[in-house]
């Protein structure tokens, strides 16, 4: 793994034991209900569900939460980033990859980013990045990949300033890759009940 970067007043490091897993799981959890409420995931989730779901991370060995701490903030965590092997990953998702014919044993799954406003546009997007991806090669791995929400241009939820992050992540090296088909089911702020969400595959080789 990487050793812990620095940005600013920003440390950004990886936690791979389990323990040191499991003592950020509330801070990760209230930093994706909080995150993905915005464009373009519009998530309407709760802390307890969110706690109780990344327990993944910290009971499945090769995963990693990166977290970033500002000291500006007494150490407070405000932003994060997860990844494990793609074969812990539930069955529904790993059929969509079987169905395309990608090779789940060989790839590391980089499953979220999450980062408060305020400490956007600083690089610790593409620290995430590094430590995520240094974790999958030191286990082996390489190839890297994750999945984005799809949203049409003309979303009712759209904010006018809104630029996707697709041009970060073809920077990061990665692709799309054609003719993959999953999606994810959740509830968005403006639905009454969950429903699923088309999501696109972007890969790269590490």
């Amino acid at each position: 793994m990487l050793p812990a970067t620095v940005i600013g007043s920003v440390t950004v490091e990886s936690l791979s034991e389990p323990d040191a897993i499991a003592t950020v799981i509330p801070d990760l959890a209230r930093l994706r209900v909080g995150v993905f409420r915005e464009f373009p995931y519009l998530y309407d989730g709760s802390a307890a569900y969110e706690a109780d779901y990344l327990k993944l991370y910290a009971r499945t060995p090769g995963a990693v939460v990166v977290a970033a701490r500002d000291a500006a903030e007494g150490g407070r965590i405000v932003g994060a980033a997860t990844a494990l092997p793609l074969a812990a990953e539930h069955a529904e998702l790993l059929a969509a990859f079987r169905a395309a014919r990608l090779p789940v044993e060989r790839l590391y799954y980089c499953a979220e980013s999450v980062l408060e406003p305020a400490w956007r546009g600083r690089g610790i997007g593409h620290a995430f990045f590094d430590h995520r991806e240094a974790r999958a090669r030191a286990l082996g791995y390489r190839d890297a990949c994750f999945l984005s929400v799809i949203r049409p241009d003309d979303h009712p939820r759209r904010p006018r300033d809104y630029r996707p992050h697709d041009a970060f992540w073809h920077k990061r090296g990665y692709a799309p890759v054609p003719g993959f088909a999953a999606s994810f089911t959740w509830r968005d702020l403006d639905e009454s009940r969950a429903s699923p969400k088309a999501m696109t595959l972007w890969r790269r080789a590490l």
